[in-house]
């Protein structure tokens, strides 16, 4: 959509009258009315209740609307960002991350990367792995923390390990203790709890695939929008989840977890740009190296050599 039909439309939203928009947008009411139009042509749907008083939102209107505001909130973000390397005479390493390897011990490789580059402006942005691929190619970030697996020549990727997934359950559910390993096919019946909603593929269909793999087709109750919803609507006992090992650190009071009995695993991966040679990058590839060798993790051979 054009950025610029999507500024008049949440102008016109925010102040509910299309003089005021246009005052605030410095431009005549006729051609604003003609943009909103314009865009009501593209959606298919119409965006106003044009009888009400002030102008009021339809339904497809309020859905664009929250839409809108965060894409012109993220693009005043990059704007900012881009705008401060500029003037930035400090080194910089933008890194985008997915939410679940915040539980990961992302947090703790960051620490340790800013104890040994404290003249490196670190900057984190969440991104979906997808998100990711086209940010490292256009340049808006530097590294990604991610988990879904893909091929692109325009992008280098290094799978630090693979994390065990383990059930979620309401501290009360039936199924919440148990001595041995629980098989997917004891939830099959189970109302599931998969995240992210979008875009696709992500976590979620890797999800999906355990159970068709087992000729099980999940039943599945909410599609969250992130991690953390998910969690919270187990903790809800609105259904259970496949999540990875590292959440049950971060959520146990209301939250119980067991083992799968099949082999199931979500990688994380580190991606770059290929032949990125930035003493940033090298510094961040060999923090993740002695980190992981500290914590007893095996560490990969890609991840030596970019160090």
């Amino acid at each position: 959509m054009d950025m610029r039909l999507l500024r008049y439309f949440v102008a016109v939203a925010d102040e509910g009258n299309f003089n005021r928009a246009a005052e605030r947008l410095h431009i005549a009411q006729p051609p604003l009315s003609r943009a909103i139009q314009q865009l009501e042509a593209h959606v298919g749907a119409p965006l106003l209740d044009r009888a009400s008083r002030p102008l009021r939102l339809t339904g497809v209107g309020r859905l664009l609307h929250a839409q809108a505001v965060q894409v012109l909130s993220r693009m005043e973000d990059v704007e900012a960002m881009v705008k401060a390397a500029a003037t930035s005479r400090r080194r910089r390493l933008v890194i985008g991350f997915v939410a679940s390897t915040i539980y990961a011990r992302l947090p703790e490789l960051i620490r340790a990367f800013r104890k040994v580059a404290d003249n490196v402006e670190l900057v984190m942005v969440e991104s979906t792995t997808l998100d990711q691929i086209a940010a490292l190619k256009e340049g808006r970030i530097d590294v990604g923390f991610g988990r879904i697996r893909f091929e692109d020549p325009g992008v280098r990727r290094i799978i630090l390990r693979d994390e065990k997934l383990v059930a979620a359950f309401p501290i009360d559910h039936p199924l919440a203790s148990g001595e041995w390993p629980i098989s997917l096919r004891e939830l099959a019946d189970e109302p599931q709890i998969v995240y992210p909603r979008a875009p696709r593929p992500s976590y979620a269909d890797q999800v999906i695939s355990l159970f068709r793999d087992q000729a099980i087709e999940p039943r599945i109750v909410h599609e969250a929008r992130e991690l953390q919803i998910a969690i919270g609507l187990v903790a809800a006992e609105e259904g259970m989840a496949i999540v990875p090992e590292s959440v049950r650190r971060a959520r146990s009071h209301d939250v119980a977890f067991r083992e799968l009995a099949e082999p199931a695993t979500s990688p994380i991966i580190l991606s770059h740009r290929p032949g990125d040679r930035s003493p940033e990058l090298a510094l961040m590839t060999s923090v993740v190296a002695r980190k992981y060798a500290e914590w007893g993790y095996d560490v990969p051979a890609a991840l030596s050599e970019e160090s």
